[in-house]
C-alpha cells in the first residue's frame, strides 16, 4: 500500500494525497520520505501546472506518529544525537521542497491539521479548508515547543504576530470559520465541494502563462525574506522585464482582449 498517491483529476492538475487514513495521515518517515519524493517528481513534470495537496479520510495530517515513527534510513553507526538531527533534516526537506516547487501548491485542508500537519498546511502557497477542518499547534500540549518545520516563521507572516503567538502558546484549536476570518485559509467550503473548489482555482491559474505564475510564486516567497522594500522592488522589476522582453505574452494578452478570446501563451 502506497502512503502517498498522485493522480491527475483534471488536465495539468496533480493531486497529491497523504494516504494513511487509519492514522490520520500521521508524519511517520514511511509517509514523509515518499511525500518529498512525490513532490519532487511532480515539480519536474512539465505537464503539471498546479498541485493540490490533501489527506485521505477525515484528516489532513495529524503530525507526529505517536505509535510508530517509522524507519529513518542510513543511520547505522550513528548516536541518538546524530539520528535526531538526521530525522529532523528529513522532515525539514519536505517543507523546503514545497517552497522550491515550480508550480503553485493549493492545500486542500480536509480535516485536522495538527502539529507538523499544521506546519505542512501553512507551507502550501494557498489554503482552502473544509468546514470541519481545524488547526492545532500541538507541540506545546505535549511538553515540547510549538515551533517546528518553519511554522514560527510562516504563521506570523500569514496571520500576524499577535494571533500567531496566541495560537502557538495556547495550543488551542482553530476551527475553519476562524481560520477564514483571520486569513489562515482563503475560503471555507463544504467538505463535498473541497476538491472541486481547489480544481476550479487551479484551472483559473492554468489559464495564465506558465512563466508568469511561476515567477509570481517566487516573488511572493522572496518578498517574505527581502532585506528591504527597495531591494525587493528591484527584484520584482527584473522579473517583470524578463517576462515582458523575452516572451510575447503581453502582446498576446492585448490581442486576445481585442479579439474577445482567451489568450494563448507560448512561453
Amino acid at each position: 500500500m502506497s502512503f502517498v498517491l498522485v493522480d491527475t483529476p483534471r488536465p495539468h492538475v496533480a493531486l497529491v494525497t497523504l494516504n494513511r487514513p487509519e492514522r490520520m495521515n500521521a508524519m511517520a518517515f514511511d509517509v514523509m520520505i515518499p511525500l518529498r519524493e512525490a513532490l519532487e517528481e511532480v515539480s519536474a513534470d512539465n505537464d503539471v501546472r498546479v498541485i493540490v495537496l490533501t489527506g485521505a479520510g477525515h484528516g489532513f495530517c495529524s503530525g507526529a506518529d505517536l505509535q510508530s515513527a517509522g524507519k529513518v534510513p542510513n543511520i547505522d553507526g550513528l548516536t541518538v544525537t546524530s539520528v535526531a538531527r538526521r530525522s529532523m533534516d528529513l522532515l525539514n526537506a519536505v517543507m523546503i521542497t514545497l517552497r522550491r516547487m515550480h508550480q503553485p501548491v493549493i492545500g486542500a485542508i480536509n480535516g485536522a491539521a495538527i502539529g507538523g500537519g499544521f506546519c505542512l498546511a501553512v507551507g502550501a502557497d494557498i489554503r482552502i479548508a473544509a468546514e470541519d477542518a481545524y488547526f492545532r499547534a500541538a507541540g506545546i500540549n505535549n511538553g515540547l515547543t510549538s515551533a517546528e518545520l518553519g511554522i514560527s516563521y510562516l504563521l506570523p507572516r500569514a496571520i500576524g504576530t499577535s494571533r500567531a503567538f496566541e495560537i502557538m502558546l495556547s495550543g488551542r484549536d482553530v476551527d475553519a470559520t476562524e481560520a477564514e476570518r483571520i486569513g489562515l485559509v482563503t475560503r471555507t467550503v463544504p467538505a463535498a465541494k473541497l476538491l472541486d473548489t481547489c480544481y476550479d482555482l487551479a484551472e483559473q491559474i492554468i489559464g495564465f502563462s506558465r512563466v508568469g505564475t511561476e515567477l509570481t510564486k517566487r516573488m511572493l516567497w522572496s518578498g517574505m525574506e527581502a532585506g528591504s522594500f527597495e531591494s525587493h522592488m528591484q527584484h520584482e522589476g527584473m522579473a517583470q522585464l524578463y517576462v515582458r522582453l523575452t516572451t510575447g505574452n503581453f502582446d498576446e494578452a492585448i490581442r486576445a482582449r481585442r479579439d474577445r478570446r482567451p489568450p494563448v501563451y507560448e512561453d
